[in-house]
């Protein structure tokens, strides 16, 4: 049986996107809420909770980035023009929050600068993301085989929307990651962010959810046609038991199950982007199939990630496994 290459390697990088967005999306939102934290001392805790997986997380990003350049070299060149603003904001962000993940414990004279770097790195990265994923959502114009949108095509009210909803989510699961990696007075005060944040981002996401099929006829017939809208149905109704798990974890005091369930609300949320996309990659002119590279070449590049993706995996799960133990002040390796 000829395996579909361009297929596979879309779910090869659509799953590196969803690592990415969920393991290295807990690390922003403890950026976004560095500055709600009470002290120093709370702050660098929080800080020490990701220490040792934070620069492991963003593996993902580089897997998912340079697979899609490798892999399908037409989307990649379309794509990249029409979000360059964004790209190069979302690069600059995480630059300067992982030099001042660094520095932040190496002075005391420039500590507060390199907080505040921490933060805006952080927040900007997370607008950044968002607000792309938005664009593409909306759709990239298209002419021949090449961008044909304007220097500004990227900002519409939809993905400032969308920016608004991402910054939301990875708080919340900055906070729910808090509730579990926290004890005492931190995990309290995470417990009192990840109501209200909770409700925001359900908001949000029914924002985006009513919004989004009505970008584009196709989306809407993907959602609201027969047969597909049965099947469709499936991920809201899943994603309604996800937001109810968090709201019950929370009104338990279960340490762990508000962030699991926010990791079910982020992959929900990422399979109904799914739904709405395939079988394009770049809506809506550029199909999986016709972005892809020669089979040739996605064969040779898959016998790669045949043999080092479960090598990632296995030392992701890892790191994790040792590092899983409460951290409480005092902690860390800085």
């Amino acid at each position: 049986m000829e395996l579909d290459l361009p297929f596979i390697w879309a779910g090869l990088i659509a799953f590196a996107v969803l690592a990415y967005t969920l393991l290295d999306g807990f690390d922003l939102g403890i950026g976004i809420l560095f500055p709600f934290l009470k002290n120093r001392e709370e702050r660098h805790l929080a800080m020490n909770t990701i220490a040792p997986v934070w620069d492991g997380n963003e593996t993902w990003l580089v897997l998912g980035g340079g697979g899609l350049f490798a892999v399908f070299p037409l989307a990649y060149s379309i794509v990249m023009p029409g979000l360059y603003p964004l790209i190069i904001a979302m690069l600059l962000g995480l630059i300067f929050r992982g030099v001042a993940f660094e520095f932040v414990h190496r002075t005391k004279r420039m500590q507060g600068f390199w907080e505040f770097g921490f933060w805006g790195g952080s927040l900007v990265a997370a607008i950044a993301q968002g607000m792309a994923l938005g664009a593409l959502v909306q759709g990239i114009t298209v002419e021949g085989r090449a961008y044909g949108g304007g220097n500004w095509d990227w900002l519409t009210p939809f993905s400032a929307l969308t920016g608004v909803a991402l910054v939301v989510g990875y708080a919340t699961l900055g906070a729910t990651w808090l509730i579990f990696k926290t004890e005492g007075e931190t995990l309290a005060r995470a417990q009192r962010f990840a109501l209200p944040l909770g409700i925001a981002l359900t908001a949000l996401i029914g924002a985006v959810s009513i919004a989004t099929p009505f970008l584009r006829p196709e989306y809407l017939a993907r959602w609201f046609g027969w047969p597909s809208g049965i099947w469709s149905a499936i991920v809201p109704i899943l994603l309604a038991l996800a937001i109810w798990q968090l709201w019950a974890g929370l009104r338990d005091h279960d340490h762990l199950r508000p962030f699991l369930a926010t990791v079910a609300i982020f992959a929900l949320s990422f399979a109904g982007l799914g739904v709405s996309f395939y079988p394009y990659l770049v809506p809506p002119s550029l199909t999986i199939a016709e972005a892809a590279g020669p089979d040739s070449s996605l064969g040779f590049l898959l016998v790669g990630a045949v043999v080092l993706l479960p090598m990632v995996l296995a030392y992701t799960g890892y790191s994790y496994w040792v590092f899983r133990a409460k951290v409480r002040p005092g902690d860390g390796y800085h």
